[in-house]
């Protein structure tokens, strides 16, 4: 006979310090702290205690909330941060999350126009990675579109699959936008999917990063398969609270997203009866 039973991976839940702006980095700290959350992942963005290693440090020491992952800033609005040399910005991350105990460094394939970093972009990352224990993961994008034409923004492509890498980050929101499926994309992936940047997404042209299950991403689905995969990287809260009316309604849809993937990363097996 067998008998079902629960089995939950490794993966440990982290919040992202994006998921609370306007609010501070400081503020993701303690509701990360009071939610019960395992760790947050870093955004460096344009907010000065982002980019402070040792105000990282000590958030996270009065937290008692480890740091288990750091953004690289590669949006447009950080083009200015940690230098304007996209290799400098990585060394930086990759020190950032060295100095802080972070295993992960996020990192987005380069913009078409940076085309020096792009023409490079893949054997540099392989180079970084053979220099360090951190895992430099690299995340899926999407096109940008405007009414009915598409601009491919991303180089060598916004499909990170179609490029040999160690390690990957998938993000949901991500694949919503580029109306790719999710599930074929971590095959695609295989062990070498090692972060996730959990959100959900209706499919709009807008990279929503909605609280799980609030779109139309196979987010449940995921989360189960990385159950029953033994995934032992991290997933990671990342979605968009702007639109909240106040404080207590973030901190009520982060909750709402910590309980969703504790729930869906619980998954039943059935073991022999000893």
């Amino acid at each position: 006979m067998a008998e079902p039973v629960v089995r939950i991976p490794d993966a440990k839940v982290a919040l992202s310090t994006a998921s609370v702006y306007p609010e501070s980095t400081a503020t993701a700290f303690e509701i990360a702290a009071r939610l019960g959350y395992d760790g947050v992942e870093v955004m460096v963005w344009n907010e000065p205690v982002s980019q402070d290693i040792e105000a990282l440090r000590r958030l996270s020491d009065f937290h008692q909330i480890p740091i288990l992952a750091v953004h690289a800033p590669c949006l447009l609005i950080t083009q200015r941060v940690w230098s304007t040399d996209p290799w400098v910005k990585l060394q930086r991350a990759r020190a950032a999350a060295e100095k802080l105990g972070a295993g992960t460094v996020v990192v987005h394939p380069p913009f078409r126009w940076q085309r020096q970093y792009a023409r490079d972009f893949v054997a540099g990352i392989w180079r970084m990675a053979n220099e360090t224990d951190v895992r430099f993961a690299v995340e899926n994008m999407y096109p940008w579109r405007y009414r009915d034409r598409e601009m491919l923004a991303y180089a060598p492509d916004w499909d990170v699959t179609k490029d040999d890498y160690r390690h990957f980050t998938i993000d949901l929101s991500h694949t919503a936008t580029a109306r790719t499926d999710a599930l074929h994309m971590i095959d695609r992936m295989g062990d070498r999917l090692g972060h996730v940047h959990l959100a959900d997404g209706g499919g709009s042209n807008k990279d929503e990063h909605l609280v799980p299950g609030r779109g139309t991403q196979p987010c449940a689905e995921l989360l189960e398969r990385l159950a029953l995969s033994g995934f032992d990287g991290h997933v990671v809260i990342e979605v968009n609270t702007r639109r909240a009316m106040s404080s207590a309604e973030r901190e009520a849809d982060l909750a709402e997203a910590l309980a969703f993937t504790r729930l869906h990363l619980a998954s039943s097996v059935k073991v022999p009866r000893r």
